[in-house]
C-alpha cells in the first residue's frame, strides 16, 4: 500500500492549492475516502473534508491533516515539482494528507478494527483560519470526538524519530502594523520635513527592548520587525512609513504585555520625533498545548513505530492552528522526523517519502489503541 501513499503524495505535491482554494485537493481526498468505503462529508469550513469510519467502540477520536500550500516558487527540480507557478507544498502538507489517507485505508480494510474515527482534512492552516472555519461550520457538533491528534514533519529531525511534550509545544502568533505619519518633502531640504523614516527607525530599535527589558527571561517571547515600507522615492523624504512585524509567546499575559509596550514605544517615539503613530495589533494563532492522557497515548503509540522517541521535545516558537481544536478537545500534536531536508517554507524543501510508512503506522496505532 505504501507505493500508493507515495503516489498520492507526489500527485498532491504537483498540484498545490492555497488556503480555502483547495478544491482539487479536497475532491481527490473525498474520492479516495469513498474508494475505501468511508463516509464522506465535504465543504466543511469551505474546502474541508471529514471522512468517518464507524465500527462501534466507546471512544471517538479525530485524526487531522492539513491540505494547503504556500505562495512560493518551487526549486526542487523533482519530477513531481509543482505545476502551479508561484505555489508549492513547502511545508509538507501533501505528506500529511497522504499519510492520513493511508491510515484511513488501512483501518477501513482491517475487518478486526473496532472504533470510530473522524479523518479531518483541514484547509488554510497557513492562514491560521482553517480550523476556526471548520469549527465555525459545526465540526464538533457534527463530528463529536473525545480526543484529537495531529502531526507535522520536521526537517532536521532524523528519519524514524518522533517528538512531543506535555503542555505548550508551539507558540501563539500576534501580528502588528505601525503607521508613522510625518511630513514629506524634498530630500535636499530635510529641515522642512518631519522625517518618518528617522522616527520609524528609532521605533524599530526601541522595540528590541520589549523582550530584553520588559518580559521575564523565563517566559519565551519574540518581537520581530519583518517589513519597513515607505511612500518615498530617491529624492523624496516620505510622509508615511509602515512597519509590520510578528510576535510570539506562550501566555496571554505576555501577549498583552507585548502589545501594551509596543503601543507605548511606537506612539511615544513618534511624538519625540515630531511625528505620530497608529498601531494595529492582531492575534492570529493561540498556543498549541498538549493534554496529559492523549500525550501519554501518543508516546505509547509511537513506541511501537519509531526508533527514537523524545517525550520532552523542546517547544518551538512557530505556530499551528490545530491549537484551536486542542483548546476544545483533549489531544496531542507531535513532530515526525523528515531527515536532512531543506527547511520548511524554503523553495528547495520536499517532504521525504521515506517518512510515510512510520507516519501511517503511527496514525493507525493511535486509532487502534484509542478508538475502541
Amino acid at each position: 500500500m505504501i507505493d500508493d501513499v507515495v503516489a498520492w503524495r507526489r500527485h498532491l505535491h504537483a498540484c498545490p492549492e492555497l488556503g480555502f482554494g483547495e478544491h482539487e485537493t479536497a475532491a481527490f481526498v473525498a474520492a479516495r475516502l469513498r474508494d475505501f468505503g468511508i463516509d464522506v462529508t465535504e465543504g466543511i469550513g469551505g474546502t474541508g473534508v471529514v471522512g468517518t469510519l464507524r465500527r462501534g467502540g466507546n471512544r471517538v477520536i479525530g485524526l487531522r491533516a492539513d491540505m494547503d500550500a504556500l505562495t512560493i516558487s518551487e526549486a526542487t527540480g523533482a519530477p513531481w515539482q509543482s505545476r502551479n507557478p508561484g505555489r508549492m507544498h513547502a511545508c509538507g502538507h501533501d505528506g500529511h494528507t497522504a499519510a492520513l489517507l493511508g491510515a484511513a485505508r488501512t483501518l477501513a480494510q482491517d475487518a478486526a478494527f473496532r472504533g470510530t474515527v473522524h479523518f479531518i482534512f483541514q484547509p488554510a492552516e497557513e492562514h491560521g483560519r482553517g480550523m476556526l472555519a471548520m469549527l465555525g461550520d459545526g465540526l464538533l457538533a457534527r463530528f463529536a470526538m473525545d480526543e484529537a491528534y495531529g502531526i507535522h514533519n520536521m526537517p532536521g529531525m532524523p528519519l524514524g524519530s518522533f517528538g512531543t511534550r506535555l503542555g505548550p509545544l508551539m507558540a501563539a502568533e500576534d501580528n502588528f502594523e505601525i503607521v508613522v505619519h510625518g511630513r514629506g518633502g524634498h530630500a535636499a531640504r530635510p529641515h522642512m520635513v518631519v522625517d518618518p523614516i528617522l522616527a520609524g527607525s528609532a521605533i524599530v530599535l526601541a522595540l528590541q527592548q520589549i523582550v530584553a527589558r520588559r518580559v521575564d527571561p523565563v517566559d519565551p517571547a519574540v518581537v520581530s520587525v519583518t517589513e519597513f515600507l515607505t511612500d518615498g522615492t530617491r529624492n523624496v523624504i516620505p510622509t508615511t512609513v509602515r512597519i509590520k512585524g510578528d510576535c510570539r509567546s506562550y501566555r496571554p499575559e505576555i501577549s498583552a504585555a507585548i502589545e501594551s509596550e509596543l503601543r507605548r514605544i511606537a506612539e511615544g517615539t513618534a511624538v519625540a520625533h515630531g511625528a505620530t503613530a497608529e498601531v494595529t495589533y492582531s492575534r492570529e494563532f493561540i498556543p498549541t498545548i498538549n493534554h496529559a492522557e492523549p500525550t501519554g497515548a501518543a508516546l505509547a503509540a509511537a513506541a511501537g513505530v519509531f526508533d527514537r522517541i523524545d517525550g520532552e521535545c523542546p517547544p518551538l516558537m512557530g505556530s499551528e492552528d490545530f491549537a484551536h481544536l486542542l483548546a476544545r478537545v483533549p489531544g496531542n500534536f507531535a513532530f515526525i522526523g523528515n531527515g536532512e531536508s531543506a527547511a520548511l517554507h524554503n523553495p528547495a524543501y520536499d517532504y521525504c517519502d521515506a517518512a510515510l510508512p512510520a507516519t501511517v503506522a503511527y496514525l493507525v496505532s493511535l486509532a487502534r489503541s484509542r478508538a475502541r
